[in-house]
């Protein structure tokens, strides 16, 4: 077992290090490494009964983390997403593709229950991929996290009826749903009590002891113990640790818990995708390489034209419609479990499962580039019909504002700013893409609207040609420079502060036309050491002309501003 993490992780290594410099999605390079180094590869890593176990815990911590991040109360507000969406995308995807299945000759039984599992979408590689592209609170965002929640119910039913299909349980199918269900209520039921009375109180007494190492072992100990329950009661141990973070999210430990968790959640989850990898057999590329794309380009269709049309049919715009349709389109990592078990339960061929289980791996692997690509190719599909209007009525808004701040992104900074600029009687408007933060922060400030600022038109909307500054506070340096570089093309003179989280783009955001770039590393760095000398008896006049000599050699705008050097004072 060390000797295959070995060659796991260094493989990776190589591998990852190399698609970084090609600017490709990390995801695909767990996916080749998987493929290359397994043993219907290269053979350099054999089968192992521990590697889809440490695997499995990548899709545990990973569904823990995202549950973080959706507290109860935007699951709430997403329910008819998870529950309605969810169900006629399930259903219709799942009858579309065993009608298929039926035409290439499996019985119909087998090909239903198949086509329910190839309806099913990969949470992981979806949910990553969101994540890591700022997209994950976006409209389309919201609706493939909710059908992706939904689709996780699914699987464990799906996989709960293999052997009753396959004759080997006892137990009628219309027993195993409804058990399936119950013990879903018993479990969110029993995790709403515990993180209600018991959590806190947890959390509380190791935050008391001050003890970083206390901190991430509780952490650690409760998304085992979530999932490990869970798989007891037969249920899919991610989802289980989905609720748990879920609930947990509304903690006010929720960042520092999502701070210890990311270090394992990386690296497990990608020992998942190179086991995903290495279940592939290259060979049948060389002897079946057209019917496997056909089959692909089939599942993405299927599955993308459904989503979307589905989407558009409960009221959503074009552009929300198609990508969320591409987001869904591929195949899953429950599909791959569920083939597995038809075929010990000789409920297909085995020619078949190879073909369809290379099919869905392809559409794993196409997933990122769609993703990334999805802007262009909705744009380039269909144009939003309601988006002139939402224009419109942004800019009808503030036709009359002149000499005001435009923030892009209204997270905890971009708040923070507008507290300052607000308290300093400075106009301000801002733009996010999180549905549900900007109702929340409309009902109080009317200067908030939703959208992607990188768009043109929507920056044009708010008046950035009659803007004194723009202030672009998203937390992903990509996003920053498609809006940087958008709000250049509109307005080339006006001044734009970025925030970045330290210096490794600054060369880059500089020459992309940024003003100044605020390093939010740098900031803390300087204050600290401003304290530090302070607390060794240094003059405070000393003290502040060495942080401003700083400032001056890093910031040519904000040589004269010290930070916190006023509150101090007060």
């Amino acid at each position: 077992m060390f000797a295959t993490l070995l060659i796991i992780f260094v493989s990776s290594l190589v591998v990852i290090a190399l698609f970084q410099r090609l600017r490709l999605p990390p995801v695909l390079g767990y996916l080749c490494v998987g493929l290359i180094i397994g043993p219907k590869a290269f053979d350099w890593v054999s089968d192992s009964d521990a590697l889809p176990l440490i695997a499995e815990m990548g899709v545990v911590f990973l569904l823990f983390s995202l549950g973080l991040e959706f507290s109860l109360s935007k699951m709430i507000a997403l329910r008819r997403v998870v529950f309605g969406l969810g169900t006629l995308q399930v259903v219709t995807s799942g009858a579309l593709l065993g009608a298929a299945l039926m035409l290439m000759g499996m019985p119909a039984t087998p090909a239903f229950l198949l086509g329910g599992g190839l309806a099913l979408s990969s949470t992981a590689i979806v949910s990553k991929e969101l994540t890591s592209l700022g997209e994950i609170f976006s409209s389309h965002g919201q609706n493939a996290i909710g059908v992706l929640l939904f689709q996780d119910v699914v699987a464990v039913l799906l996989l709960t009826l293999v052997p009753v299909f396959a004759g080997t349980s006892d137990q009628a199918w219309y027993w195993a749903l409804p058990l399936t269900l119950g013990k879903t209520l018993v479990l969110f039921v029993g995790l709403s009590l515990t993180s209600r009375w018991l959590l806190p109180h947890l959390f509380h007494e190791v935050a008391k002891a001050r003890s970083a190492e206390l901190f991430v072992l509780l952490t650690l100990a409760i998304v085992l113990l979530t999932a490990w329950l869970t798989h007891l009661l037969g249920l899919s141990p991610a989802l289980g640790a989905f609720l748990a973070g879920m609930l947990l999210g509304e903690s006010h430990y929720r960042h520092q818990i999502e701070a210890d968790i990311r270090p394992f959640r990386d690296i497990l989850l990608g020992v998942f995708f190179v086991s995903i990898g290495m279940l592939i057999d290259l060979r049948l590329f060389a002897s079946h390489g057209l019917l496997i794309l056909g089959l692909t380009l089939g599942l993405l269709l299927i599955k993308g034209a459904v989503v979307a049309g589905l989407v558009k049919l409960r009221g959503s715009d074009n552009e929300t419609a198609w990508r969320s349709g591409l987001a869904l389109a591929q195949g899953g990592e429950f599909c791959f479990a569920l083939m597995t078990q038809m075929q010990a339960g000789n409920l297909m061929p085995a020619e078949l499962g190879g073909l369809l289980l290379a099919a869905t791996f392809c559409s794993m692997l196409l997933t990122p580039s769609l993703l990334r690509a999805a802007p262009r190719i909705a744009a380039y599909l269909h144009r939003k019909p309601n988006q002139e209007v939402q224009l419109e009525e942004i800019s009808a808004i503030n036709a009359e504002v002149q000499g005001h701040v435009v923030i892009c992104g209204y997270g905890r900074v971009g708040q923070s700013i507008g507290r300052v600029l607000r308290n300093a009687k400075q106009s301000y408007i801002a733009l996010d893409n999180d549905p549900v933060r900007i109702e929340e922060a409309s009902e109080a400030d009317s200067s908030v609207h939703y959208g992607d600022s990188h768009r043109g038109e929507l920056l044009i909307a708010v008046g950035l040609e009659r803007a004194r500054l723009l202030v672009i506070a998203v937390g992903q340096t990509s996003i920053a420079l498609a809006i940087l570089k958008e709000a250049r093309r509109v307005n080339p003179s006006v001044p734009i502060l970025v925030r970045t989280r330290d210096d490794s783009d600054f060369a880059e955001l500089k020459a992309a036309g940024a003003s100044e770039v605020v390093p939010e590393l740098l900031e803390s760095s300087l204050m600290l050491a401003a304290h530090a000398l302070v607390l060794l008896g240094y003059p405070g006049q000393q003290v502040e002309e060495r942080v401003d000599q700083v400032r001056r050699d890093r910031y040519r705008l904000l040589h004269g501003f010290y930070p916190g050097a006023e509150d101090d004072e007060a």
